[in-house]
């Protein structure tokens, strides 16, 4: 698989990253033989949440390799905090108390990179710092990133950190396309023009920070899967036509639609398939043309100016 570097940081990892939200659900065997597949494929990075399976998602995945030093040098471990009960929580309190969660469950001294998940609007940025520097000094977090979160809320908190924050992860799909169609109408009157992220894509490009892009399956506010689903008869139809051409799945085309994406983008991919997951890889080998990555944006129903 092909490597990409994490925002600013010396993190070389596969271009295609595994998250974990879904791994509660599987026995210790079978998540052994997920990881595992993986690892064999080049997706080294996994992404967690303390809220993935109310903690449960860490905990499986750290039993399922009987985690060690040896195995644990040749992965990248990712999670993420903020999302509570019915609020969202950024206070160094909170943030330092996930932290230690997820090493307990993780059985790891230290996460390579941890983000912040949905933006807080009660957010003290001093206080994040604080918590950040915390962890940076211990040895417990390496870098640190964003989710979901605009320009102007990464630079707020940028303002008082020590460290530059290297990953925004947004949701994108050929289905959800936000960020991109605000950049491709410029000047427009209709709906596609509406910059919804504060030109986060381009923000992130100017910043080195790496876009990681979450749900790259689903349409809608993870409405469902949108590979193989009648209710899209057009881009399926492409994704299709190009999956014959290139000789991979239309799984994979997906992927490669995002990957073909000059920011260096890196999908996070929740399948718990191992054969799926093989599959799905194939993108990192193949490259869509120009022509060929506009036809796909267009079969989603969108029209170029």
């Amino acid at each position: 698989m092909n490597k990409i570097k994490l925002g600013t940081s010396d993190l070389e990892v596969g271009e295609i990253a595994l998250g974990c939200m879904r791994m509660d659900g599987l026995t210790k065997n079978e998540a052994a033989h997920v990881i595992d597949n993986a690892l064999d494929l080049g997706v080294n990075l996994f992404d967690h949440a303390d809220i993935y399976g109310g903690g449960k998602s860490e905990e499986v995945f750290a039993k399922a390799i009987e985690m060690n030093p040896s195995i644990r040098e040749k992965m990248f471990l990712q999670s993420k905090c903020g999302i509570r009960n019915g609020f969202f929580d950024f206070s160094k309190e909170h943030i330092l108390s996930s932290v230690e969660g997820s090493l307990k469950r993780l059985n790891t001294d230290y996460l390579d990179t941890f983000l912040l998940h949905r933006p807080d609007t009660l957010v003290e940025p001093e206080e994040v710092a604080e918590a950040f520097s915390i962890l940076k000094e211990s040895g417990k977090v390496r870098y640190f990133g964003v989710s979901n979160q605009n320009p102007m809320q990464v630079e707020l908190l940028q303002k008082y950190l020590k460290d530059d924050l290297i990953i925004n992860q947004m949701q994108l799909s050929i289905m959800h396309t936000p960020m991109i169609d605000a950049g491709l109408n410029v000047n427009m009157q209709h709906d596609k023009a509406i910059d919804r992220e504060n030109s986060a894509l381009e923000y992130c490009r100017l910043n080195d920070i790496t876009v990681q892009a979450w749900s790259p399956f689903q349409y809608g506010m993870i409405k469902g899967v949108f590979v193989g689903n009648d209710s899209f008869p057009e881009v399926n139809g492409k994704l299709q036509e190009l999956a014959e051409k290139k000789g991979v799945t239309d799984s994979a085309i997906a992927i490669a639609w995002i990957l073909r994406h000059p920011a260096k983008i890196q999908p996070v991919v929740g399948t718990m398939n191992p054969s799926r997951l093989a599959d799905i890889e194939k993108a990192s080998h193949i490259t869509l043309t120009r022509e060929e990555w506009y036809e796909v944006y267009r079969s989603a129903g969108n029209t170029l100016p």
